[in-house]
């Protein structure tokens, strides 16, 4: 029978607390304290759908291992109380999906666990539409929608938005973006990104001085709501 949430961590104390989180929202998992047996789970038929992995673990170092659990199909949460931004953007480029600095709110990360089992439920029934927090954008019709109201963006401002919304609730790096929106010889070019960032902001967000749908990972990228 498969287990949802893999959790790969050297401490009881923390085991413990995220079984805790786990239980109470009737989600199933199983434990690892080091990285050989978090491969060893994670190669199982059928897989977990994610893995809460803890960098320091004893055996090896966590980011070594991030690669092979999304070769196997995992969506890899990174939960690390390093704060260093280059780890953060290492684990996302090494294949992590998402982060999570500790100490973390358990509702929050709840809330990512349930986003990234629902992308590794199946595949989209529409491969041009995506949805997010209060909207959606489709790209063969051009629309997007936020709140039930049409929003006119720009080509570039659009194709942002869905580079985002085709992760919703993931972070994604500024180089990641910059590249995929602007193309590769534009991936320092932060100011690019910052200045659409806030003009996107301005057409999708109720107040866009504190913007809760498209947020920012200070020294790493943005992630779209979910």
């Amino acid at each position: 029978m498969r287990k949802d949430v893999l959790i790969v961590d050297d401490e009881a104390a923390i085991r413990r607390l995220l079984t805790g989180a786990l239980g109470r929202a009737a989600i199933s998992h199983v434990e690892a304290a080091t990285a050989a047996e978090a491969l060893r789970l994670a190669a199982a038929s059928p897989a977990p759908l994610v893995a809460l992995l803890d960098l320091g673990l004893p055996d090896r170092d966590g980011l070594e291992i991030v690669p092979q659990l999304a070769a196997l199909g995992l969506s890899v949460i990174v939960l690390t109380a390093r704060d260093a931004t280059q780890e953060k953007v290492a684990a996302l480029d090494l294949g992590a999906d998402d982060f999570v600095t500790k100490p973390f709110d358990s509702e929050e990360l709840l809330a990512r666990i349930r986003s990234a089992m629902r992308r590794k439920a199946g595949p989209l029934a529409n491969e041009s539409r995506r949805e997010f927090a209060g909207g959606s954008i489709d790209r063969s019709t051009h629309i997007v929608e936020v709140r039930g109201m049409r929003v006119d963006l720009t080509p570039r401002e659009f194709n942002l938005l869905w580079a985002l919304a085709d992760h919703p609730g993931r972070v994604m790096t500024h180089e990641s973006l910059l590249e995929g929106v602007w193309g590769s010889a534009h991936r320092q070019d932060l100011d690019y990104l910052r200045v659409a960032v806030r003009s996107l902001r301005r057409k999708l967000e109720e107040d866009p001085g504190s913007p809760r749908l498209v947020v920012n990972e200070p020294g790493v990228g943005y992630r779209l709501s979910a």
